[in-house]
């Protein structure tokens, strides 16, 4: 990240796109205006004939692939986890989300991650939704350095939103 935002400053990039928020300090000033957000869900196997995945009764039974220790999404599910008095056995740690969605797919483990990054395994029956968790989101933000002037292509860009 850091080195994108060099980037901005340098006027090499107009924006960043980024799934982590970005505050202004005593150096920069930045715009990062929230874009989109999207539900993050547990993904596994199919499971034919059984009940529906229920997180408390079902979580601590199945091997867990989660977003890495600095993913915005881990921490998210560790403090949904520690709130519901949940447990998870983690069985891998990912920072990658094509990493996690090939561990996903091809595993037999569940993962957490947003759906669209399984959309196609999900579509066809490579993987099942478990179960959605509105609690924990992830976010994109568009980031921008503050200029004298303005980009009207990109401001109509991110007006859209």
């Amino acid at each position: 990240m850091g080195e994108l935002l060099e980037r901005l400053v340098l006027h090499k990039l107009d924006v960043v796109l980024t799934n982590t928020p970005v505050s202004s300090d005593a150096h920069r000033s930045w715009r990062c205006q929230l874009l989109d957000r999207q539900s993050v869900c547990l993904v596994g196997p199919p499971r034919e004939g059984q009940p529906p995945f229920d997180l408390r009764r079902d979580l601590q039974h199945v091997r867990l692939i989660l977003p890495g220790r600095s993913s915005d999404i881990r921490s998210q599910f560790e403090l949904y986890c520690d709130s519901h008095e949940v447990r998870a056995t983690i069985f891998a740690e990912v920072d990658d989300m094509a990493m996690l969605r090939l561990l996903a797919r091809d595993s037999g483990d569940v993962a957490l991650l947003p759906a669209v990054v399984v959309q196609d395994e999900l579509r066809t029956g490579a993987l099942q939704l478990y179960l959605e968790i509105p609690e924990i989101v992830e976010q994109f933000f568009a980031v921008t350095q503050q200029r004298h002037f303005s980009l009207s292509v990109l401001n109509e860009l991110l007006k859209a939103h």
